[in-house]
């Protein structure tokens, strides 16, 4: 379903050249669940927004090839990527109050891409909005449907991002570090509606994180990524049961334990 093939990309700052992903080669399949880990500047979120040709003017891909269902995305023009965004690819990031427009209804938000990709009539995208509101979970979906993201809380505003990334039916939904701001009660919750959806509508999900539990509980494979490059891929548990790389056993090393927090943290985690 992606292919991602050779791709490099590098940044360019007053004329200075800094490199930031280098030949990076994975694949998924459709409806797979799929990883990627490393530290902030590793190249995983950079990865991500090439794929959502969503990269700032100073960022230039070198080389490689990124197919979504055979279809070249680093040769699509403006124009094209209208056609892409949203209907093909939907994204869900960090943190939803930047990501959702202030001065907006949640209703007309969620509805944009019906609006921008299918000849639904009014009444109809409402409705559409509704059902979508609704299996997100999200109580009382008329009344959520009037609001302002400021009026809803954090978890509440995610599922409104869930809702708005699904709402046309993607091949592919990226998820950018989607639980990191949530607290642990609300990021289980989160988790287990994006395992729903992903079952439901058999949606490819990339998942990035920094959070090693979150990656190991939810997804079936995983990239390591560390100075722009994937150092280790394999199947989740065998990652992080049986690591080969030593940068892969130093994350894992660095995951907190023996705190009640934590204790907490990991029973939630096996619910999933």
């Amino acid at each position: 379903m992606l292919e991602v093939k050779d791709l490099s990309i590098y940044f360019t700052d007053r004329g200075k050249r800094e490199d930031a992903v280098r030949h990076v080669n994975f694949s998924m399949k459709a409806g797979e669940i799929l990883g990627i880990v490393g530290e902030s500047g590793s190249g995983k979120t950079l990865t991500a927004l090439t794929i959502a040709g969503l990269l700032k003017k100073n960022a230039i891909v070198e080389s490689g090839e990124i197919l979504l269902k055979k279809t070249s995305l680093l040769e699509l023009n403006t124009r094209q990527w209208q056609q892409i965004q949203g209907k093909k690819i939907g994204m869900i990031f960090q943190e939803p109050m930047t990501a959702l427009n202030p001065t907006m209804k949640i209703g007309r938000q969620v509805g944009e891409g019906l609006k921008l990709h299918s000849d639904c009539s009014k009444e109809e995208r409402r409705q559409k909005v509704l059902q979508a509101l609704e299996e997100v979970e999200l109580p009382d979906p008329e009344k959520i449907y009037r609001q302002y993201p400021h009026e809803l809380s954090g978890g509440m505003r995610q599922r409104v991002m869930i809702a708005s990334a699904l709402i046309c039916k993607p091949d592919l939904l990226i998820a950018d570090e989607p639980t990191t701001a949530l607290d642990v009660g609300t990021q289980e919750s989160i988790l287990k509606l994006l395992k729903k959806m992903n079952q439901r509508h058999q949606v490819g999900i990339l998942f990035i994180s920094h959070n090693l539990r979150v990656v190991k509980s939810l997804c079936e494979n995983v990239l390591v990524m560390k100075n722009g490059e994937i150092i280790e891929r394999g199947k989740a548990e065998m990652i992080f049961s049986e690591p080969k790389e030593a940068y892969t056993k130093e994350l894992i090393a660095a995951i907190p334990t023996r705190t009640k927090q934590n204790a907490y943290y990991d029973l939630l985690m096996k619910k999933l």
